[in-house]
């Protein structure tokens, strides 16, 4: 990945899957520039004083190189296989916001992310975060722009530290061969309600050739103020083609 041309390589927080914080550790001792990170933590799995030591810890064998990535959990079969109670939206989401706080407190040389889509979440991050994940949401047409107001509403919860947050979307398909047709099926897991012409015209799904793939990037950042893009592991070799076009 450092020899792709990425910036970061960020770890999933699910059960069953590679543990963040040693792959993290290892990813970090392997690389020089390397930044690495979470994408993002459930914040429902931790306590803060323990989950400040892991990252204070990490940062300071990285070197610094550390983003902290945050999320509120969504997924309940999570919870209950972990033996954690399952709170409600709004519980899980306040506890999100404690978990921020004692970070900005405690790790305040850590960049934190926090991913979301809802009103609340956008609003504590827009106030305590550094780096905003947005889902885009459902398709941009003519009429509607779901993208442009999720970041006005985050403009408007953040008042005057608007202009020192960056803006980060998630791509979830793009092409991986000649075709110029991406694999829409971790999109539509997401929004399955749309067919697919109206996927394409989601934020989160590039098409075309890397040409039109690296227009679209321009476009998230010239339009948008887009500048952190995430992609899938499947596409790193594919999306590296587009950041050589990019630099």
């Amino acid at each position: 990945m450092e020899g792709l041309g990425y910036d970061v390589v960020n770890m999933a927080d699910h059960l069953y899957t590679t543990a963040p914080f040693p792959m993290m550790t290892a990813l970090a001792l392997a690389t020089e520039k390397l930044r690495v990170g979470t994408f993002v933590l459930n914040a429902g799995f931790y306590r803060p004083a323990l989950l400040a030591r892991d990252v204070t810890s990490l940062r300071d064998l990285s070197g610094g190189r550390v983003d902290l990535g945050l999320g509120a959990g969504y997924v309940k079969e999570e919870f209950e296989q972990a033996e954690l109670p399952y709170p409600t939206a709004g519980q899980r989401v306040a506890w999100l916001g404690h978990v921020i706080e004692h970070m900005n407190e405690h790790v305040p040389d850590v960049p934190i992310l926090v991913a979301g889509n809802g009103d609340k979440l956008l609003t504590i991050a827009a106030q305590r975060a550094d780096i905003i994940g947005l889902t885009g949401g459902a398709p941009i047409t003519a009429d509607s722009d779901p993208l442009a107001d999720r970041i006005a509403f985050v403009r408007t919860a953040a008042g005057d530290r608007f202009e020192s947050l960056e803006l980060n979307i998630a791509v979830t398909s793009m092409p991986t061969d000649d075709s110029g047709r991406p694999d829409l099926s971790l999109t539509r897991r997401f929004l399955p309600e749309f067919s697919d012409e109206e996927l394409l015209r989601t934020p989160a799904v590039l098409s075309g050739s890397v040409s039109d793939m690296a227009d679209r990037v321009r476009e998230l950042r010239d339009f948008y103020g887009v500048t952190y893009i995430t992609v899938q592991q499947q596409h790193a070799e594919v999306f590296a083609k587009v950041i050589a076009e990019l630099r």
